[in-house]
């Protein structure tokens, strides 16, 4: 700092120019609008966590159960199986694409499972994090998605802020923590690393930062297959701009360049390694029974669990259940989002997203899992919640809390295959 003599003052700032903030006010500032957010999705995870715990404790049947699927020695064991093994096995020796044939299979699954059905994102965060901070895969995976799932409470509070105000915005996010499969919020799972990035994509595209919009949509890519849904509505929407001259061309075409290359590229590679440019959906279809099949499961599935009919491909009754009440939750929402007339680029990808899961051929328990990227169906219900009170909100937030242990972890890690 120059040396000044007593007395001198600073000199007047520029009209016009605001001067810097501080980095103690900035970080003041920082807590006072973002603090409250994680304040509530933390609090309530944390109750819906540890009704979850109590749940799989008293009954124990994990400790009969194989640990790479649903088991282990301790109750968090739980929350690195299924799934969470194959991104561990990813972290810890890469990957092997291969398709390798069942002798003699002849029904729906005729290849073994491979780690290639996984995308890379998530477990090379793994990786990462495990050579900073000294932890193992399991402990490395579980802080990712902790972390993860705060980073997405913040994008969809900013989403649903934009539309509705801070108390939507509060609300959004408090249903982020308490909706049905928010079980693998904090679990080894990929799940809510992709709906932070999602969450923000959107956000970016809504305030109209586009080389954000399109960064943000290619690491997506890089996370799940379904990250198609968020590149087709960053593409509607780089069309709308472009229609309507807003930004130039230039940021919203290289978004548009920029997004779809981590998805391909990562299908490509997957294709080249196994000889067969389609080698990830032949892997998906023989190895996992999981294949677009315009709604034919899922289908068969409504109809048949509302009589008690339990005689689907991969039944799991009260999973199931679940997932059929989430489907229908959905498609009741899906008008009440488009009614609000949001930007294009929230309903494009909540049609999608619905479109691509409720169209393919899957263990339907699942489906309350693979919804969770339909943030903007929470937009109603925000809306809808900041009618209320501020305590009576936090207390119907705090009982949805506490129930999801049962229905949004429980029922997906040992009533079902999550």
């Amino acid at each position: 700092m120059p040396w000044r003599c007593p007395g001198d003052r600073d000199p007047a700032p520029h009209p016009g120019l605001r001067p810097r903030p501080e980095p103690g006010e900035r970080l003041r500032a920082a807590v006072r609008r973002h603090g409250p957010v994680l304040a509530l999705f933390g609090a309530l995870k944390l109750a819906g966590f540890c009704s979850f715990m109590y749940l799989l404790s008293s009954a124990g049947d994990y400790r009969t159960k194989h640990p790479r699927f649903g088991g282990g020695a301790h109750a968090w064991d739980v929350l690195a199986t299924w799934d969470g093994w194959w991104y561990q096995q990813i972290a810890l020796h890469g990957y092997d694409p291969r398709l390798v044939p069942v002798p003699g299979a002849t029904g729906l699954i005729t290849l073994e499972g491979n780690s290639a059905a996984f995308f890379p994102l998530y477990p090379a965060l793994i990786r990462m994090t495990s050579a900073v901070t000294g932890l193992g895969s399991y402990g490395a995976g579980l802080l990712v998605s902790i972390v993860a799932s705060f980073a997405a409470a913040l994008g969809i509070h900013a989403v649903a802020e934009r539309l509705g105000g801070r108390r939507a915005g509060l609300a959004a996010a408090g249903l982020w923590a308490v909706w049905p499969g928010s079980g693998v919020e904090w679990a080894v799972y990929s799940d809510s690393l992709y709906v932070a990035l999602a969450a923000w994509a959107c956000h970016a595209v809504m305030t109209r930062r586009w080389l954000t919009a399109g960064l943000l949509t290619f690491a997506a890519g890089l996370n799940r297959p379904t990250a198609a849904a968020l590149i087709a509505a960053l593409a509607v929407a780089v069309l709308l701009s472009l229609r309507r001259r807003e930004d130039g061309a230039l940021r919203p075409l290289v978004a548009l360049a920029l997004a779809p290359l981590g998805l391909l590229g990562y299908l490509l590679w997957v294709g080249d390694r196994m000889g067969d440019l389609g080698g990830y959906f032949a892997l998906q279809s023989g190895a996992w029974a999981h294949s677009f099949d315009y709604g034919e499961q899922t289908w068969d599935v409504l109809t048949s669990v509302p009589v008690g009919k339990f005689d689907y491909l991969f039944a799991y009754p009260f999973a199931d259940v679940i997932s059929v009440a989430v489907i229908l939750l959905a498609c009741a929402l899906l008008p009440l989002l488009v009614r609000l007339r949001p930007p294009a680029v929230l309903v494009v990808y909540t049609v999608l997203t619905l479109a691509l899961v409720l169209g393919s051929q899957q263990i339907v328990a699942n489906i309350s899992r693979y919804l969770l990227p339909c943030f903007p169906l929470f937009l109603p219900l925000a809306l809808g919640l900041r009618r209320l009170s501020l305590p009576l909100q936090c207390t119907l937030l705090g009982i949805a809390a506490l129930a999801s242990g049962s229905y949004a972890g429980y029922a997906l890690f040992e009533l079902g295959v999550p």
